[in-house]
Order: C-alpha cells, then sequence, then structure tokens
C-alpha cells in the first residue's frame, strides 16, 4: 500500500477505537491553535514571518521538524533499506555542517538585512534578473516537494478510511491548507513543535522493537553484513572510485553531496531559512538552525535503522512480486508490531511529519509569490492589507497546485532519490550564486542571473543523459550528486565570465550583503553565557557529529 507507484493497496492499517480517538484528539489541537493565532495576523509581516517575534527554542524546533516530513520519515527509511548505513551521510555531513555554516555565517546577512525572502536578498545583491529567476525556479522547486509530502499524507489516508487516492489527496490538501490560512507562518511554526514531539513518541518505540526483533544492533549487521556485504553497514567501505557503496564514491560524497547538495539545501532552502527570519533578534535567529542541529543528528536513528532492519524483519520488502516496496518500511513494521493505542501515536506521528513538511514548502512559497513574484513585478505599491489577502490566494493556489504534482511524486517508489533530484535542480545553481556573491565582492549585477540559468541547466542535462544511458553511476543518488558538482561548477565559471565583462557594485551598494560587511543587531555583540553562543553550540554538534560516525564502526 504505502507509497507505492501504483494507487492500489498492498497494506491496510487498521486502527482500534483507541487510536482514532488519539488521532482526532491530535488534530483538533492542530486546528485549534490555527484558530487560537488568527486574532494574531494583522499585517502580511505577521502571516509571513511571524512578526518576526518568536523564541530561538521554538523557531528551532520548528526549523528541524519543517524537514522531518517525507523525505525523512519514509524517504530516509527507504533508502536505509535499498542503500544501507551509507545514507546517514545525509545526516552527518549532508546536513549538520551546513546547519551550522547558516547558524554562524549566514544568517546575519539574512536576518541584518531584513529581506523577507532569500530571493528578494539575491535582487540586492545582485540585480532583479537574478532574483526574477531564483523566484521562479523556488516557486516551481517548492511547489513539486510539497506534492512529495501532500502525497505520502494522502497515502496514509487512503488507507486508514478506504477511499480513492485522488479523493484522499484532496482531503490532506485541505487540512492542511486550512491551518495555514488561520495562522499564517506562526501556525504553521507551534504546529511544527507539537508535530516534532508527536513524531518523537511513535517513531521511538517503533525502532526499539524494531532493533530487538532484529536480535540486537549487533546481530542485525552481522546479518546485513553477510548477505549485502561489508559497505552496507559501513558508511565509508566502498566508497573508493570504482567501489561497491551504493550510494557512491568519496568525491561525490563530500564535493557532491556535503558541500553542493547540502550547503545548497540547508544555506538557501526558504522553506527553512523562513523560521529562523522569524526569530525575535540576530542571536536566536542564529541559533535557530543549530539548534534544530541536535535532533537532526539523531533522526537516523528512527529513520535508517528501523528501514535496515526491514530487510530482516520483511522479507522480500523491495523486490518484485513481494507486495512491498522500499517506501513501505516504516507503515508495514508499524502494521505488524505495534499495539493498539502505540500504534494511533505512531500514525499520527507520520500525518504530523507529513503535515509539517507541506506547510512549510506551502508557507514559504506564499511568501516568494506574493512578495518576489506579485508585489515586485505585477501589482507593485499596493497597500500592506492587500497583499496579506494575496498571500492568503496564494496559499490556496500553491495548495492546489500540489495536488497536482502529488500525482508526479506517485511514479517514485522511492521518494528520496525523487526529492535530491529536485535539489541538484533547483538548489545547488541557487547555492552557487549565493556563496560567490556573498564572498567575492567582484561578483557583478549579471553574475547571479547567468550562475543560476547556467547550473540548473547543467543540473537537468546531466539527469537527462543518465537516464538516457549516455552516462553511468551506481545509482540515482550518485548521479545527483555528480550533477550538483557540475551545474556547481558550470555556474560558478558563469559568474566569473560574467563579471568580467561589467564593473562590480561599490561598497556602499554591497553594505550588509558581503562576508565583511554584514549588520549585526545588538543581541549579535551582546555578552551571553555559552549555551546560547551559536559558535560554541556549533562546535558542540559538530563533535557529536564525528562521534556518531565513531559509534557505527563500534557495532
Amino acid at each position: 500500500m504505502f507509497l507505492a507507484a501504483e494507487s492500489g493497496s498492498a497494506l491496510s492499517l487498521d486502527l482500534s477505537p483507541v487510536d482514532l480517538v488519539l488521532m482526532i484528539i491530535y488534530f483538533s489541537f492542530v486546528l485549534g491553535i490555527g484558530f487560537a493565532l488568527k486574532r494574531a495576523v494583522k499585517s502580511s509581516l505577521d502571516f509571513f514571518l511571524s512578526g518576526r517575534s518568536l523564541p530561538a527554542w521554538v523557531t528551532g524546533i520548528g526549523f528541524i521538524s519543517a524537514n522531518i516530513g517525507a523525505v525523512e520519515l519514509l524517504g530516509q527509511s527507504a533508502s536505509g533499506a535499498q542503500y544501507g548505513a551509507a545514507m546517514v551521510h545525509y545526516f552527518w555531513i549532508g546536513a549538520i555542517p551546513a546547519m551550522v555554516f547558516l547558524g554562524i555565517v549566514m544568517m546575519p546577512f539574512y536576518y541584518g538585512s531584513k529581506v523577507r525572502s532569500v530571493p528578494e536578498y539575491l535582487r540586492l545583491r545582485f540585480d532583479p534578473k537574478a532574483h526574477l529567476i531564483n523566484a521562479i525556479t523556488f516557486v516551481v522547486g517548492s511547489m513539486l516537494i510539497a506534492g512529495v509530502n501532500l502525497y505520502a499524507l494522502s497515502i496514509v489516508l487512503e488507507a486508514l478510511l478506504g477511499i480513492p487516492l485522488i479523493l484522499a489527496i484532496v482531503l490532506a490538501a485541505v487540512f492542511v491548507l486550512s491551518y495555514i490560512l488561520l495562522g499564517g507562518l506562526t501556525s504553521a511554526i507551534y504546529n511544527e513543535v507539537m508535530q516534532f514531539f508527536v513524531v518523537l513518541i511513535g517513531m521511538v518505540p517503533l525502532t526499539i522493537i524494531a532493533i530487538k526483533e532484529t536480535g540486537g544492533l549487533g546481530q542485525l549487521f552481522d546479518r546485513l553484513s553477510a548477505d549485502r556485504g561489508a559497505s552496507f553497514v559501513e558508511p565509508w567501505t566502498g566508497t573508493g572510485i570504482g567501489g561497491s557503496n551504493p550510494v557512491g564514491d568519496w568525491i561525490g560524497i563530500i564535493l557532491g553531496l556535503a558541500f553542493c547538495l547540502s550547503f545548497g539545501y540547508w544555506t538557501t532552502n526558504f522553506a527553512e531559512v523562513q523560521r529562523a527570519m522569524a526569530a525575535k533578534d540576530g542571536n536566536s535567529a542564529r541559533l535557530t538552525p543549530i539548534i534544530g542541529a541536535y535532533p537532526k543528528a539523531f533522526v537516523p536513528l528512527i529513520t535508517i535503522l528501523p528501514g535496515m532492519a526491514a530487510l530482516v524483519l520483511l522479507p522480500g520488502i523491495g523486490t518484485a512480486g513481494s507486495g512491498l516496496e522500499y517506501n513501505d518500511a516504516i507503515p508495514a513494521l508499524m502494521d505488524k508490531y505495534l499495539p493498539p493505542g502505540v500504534l494511533g501515536v505512531a500514525v499520527t506521528g507520520l500525518l504530523a511529519a507529513f503535515m509539517a513538511g507541506m506547510a512549510a514548502n506551502v508557507s514559504s512559497f506564499n511568501a516568494v509569490f506574493t512578495y518576489d513574484l506579485w508585489q515586485d513585478y505585477i501589482r507593485p505599491g499596493r497597500s500592506d492589507q492587500y497583499y496579506l489577502r494575496v498571500g492568503r490566494w496564494a496559499t490556496v493556489g500553491g495548495v492546489a497546485v500540489a495536488v497536482a504534482t502529488a500525482l508526479i511524486a506517485s511514479g517514485f517508489s522511492n521518494i528520496s532519490n525523487y526529492l535530491q533530484t529536485l535539489f541538484s535542480f533547483f538548489n545547488v545553481p541557487l547555492f552557487c550564486a549565493f556563496i560567490i556573491g556573498m564572498f567575492w565582492r567582484r561578483a557583478t549585477r549579471s553574475a547571479g542571473f547567468w550562475g543560476i540559468l547556467v547550473g540548473t541547466v547543467t543540473a537537468i542535462t546531466v539527469y537527462a543523459l543518465y537516464k538516457f544511458d549516455v552516462l553511468a553511476f551506481r545509482s540515482d543518488l550518485q548521479e545527483t550528486m555528480w550533477g550538483s558538482i557540475a551545474a556547481f561548477a558550470a555556474g560558478a565559471l558563469a559568474m566569473v565570465l560574467a563579471s568580467l565583462r561589467e564593473p562590480r557594485k561599490t561598497d556602499a551598494e554591497l553594505h550588509g550583503l558581503v562576508y565583511g560587511m554584514e549588520i549585526r543587531d545588538a543581541s549579535d555583540v551582546a555578552v551571553r553565557p555559552w549555551y546560547r553562543s551559536p559558535v560554541v553550540l556549533g562546535l558542540g554538534v559538530l563533535v557529536l557529529n564525528a562521534g556518531l560516525y565513531v559509534a557505527v564502526y563500534a557495532f
């Protein structure tokens, strides 16, 4: 059933009355938060950026909760079953360092310049052409990604209610739309905080039971190593050029994943950055991604480990004729092992994660559409209340488009592969423009536009050549790594060539936009205890990260 390419169900989730009561209580709270916060939305800044008023712990949990959607719970568990322990790279070097970099280095630019969106920064640093192309690519990308979460959410409803897939998609879309319309970004973030804890309550027991049923971590790794080789249970084994690690080689992992894809996603994806920009001051904004990095480091324990355990507990998963695809790992384990009550909480956790992921994309979509497209290019100079109404209608339109993109997502048996492809198309070229524009003052007005355009075209070209068997890679994931390297290199070259043709902006025009000229508010320079220092906490999570890599080899 779950996330199969076809709409037919091979697995159903039969909930007890206790499970259903728990789910009803949870969803009542979700809508209740939306109604409670409706009165607080009086301006477009309230709707899109929560009035820049939220504390760091709220924005930090919202930051990571917005990321724990379909790509984490289903996509990474599916990849754990398909590719093994090497998927931890997508967390420990493919997320954490970039989150720390965002908090320490990049948030002062975003928050200090008081931009309302990531594309708006590009307009100030480069020119309207860079701003427009980024706004368009972001709108397209966010709707495709929102469709993934909506599809995952609708499939759960299809299994629970026994209704057709398309009807489940529409029903799920209406529910998420309701609480975003009511409370805007504030409603989305506070719901994400609640959803984060619901996900943990549901996934931690499942992970413990799954590992226990396999005989423990040591026995699980021994069995998988015997069946699939050492590279399946050791992240770095087989990553040499010509090696056997299914994820890819060390060059692709370090340059493609750890640098291009990771930094491209975490530092420029407005669905994440928007949470930090809603913080009450500059220091809180810098702490937001770093606070989120601590729970992020442990997410592989509740995603990749259950996926690997599913290979032992669900024989034949991912093979033709088994009735189960890799995406089925988590829900199939829930259905098989969780008792009534716990099953209800776990399924609610799945639904909560998918709603958080979709809400993050829709709330960032409506901000970029309203501020960066409608206000700047279609209807400039209108009142704030006018743009607030446009934002609400953009939310409706975005959810409607997500219904269509959910059907596209239904054609992929491993949604993690699909999402990494989208990130290589849309995030990596944007990161190229950002990082060069932020650290190289010589980059000129038109450089940003050409960097994004050439990088995007290059990423799509590499993907097309792979699909038509012109280029060969070990897996879809390795293609996204090397496609990202090619996109970044081509975009960087285009920016350098464009910058040689024209003069750069003056230092006055670059004030607050480039490294060494950032604007910091009073909260950034105030003396604070170590536990509120972005640098200290950032270094702490990096040390934790290294320790987790060592722990993998201890088994």
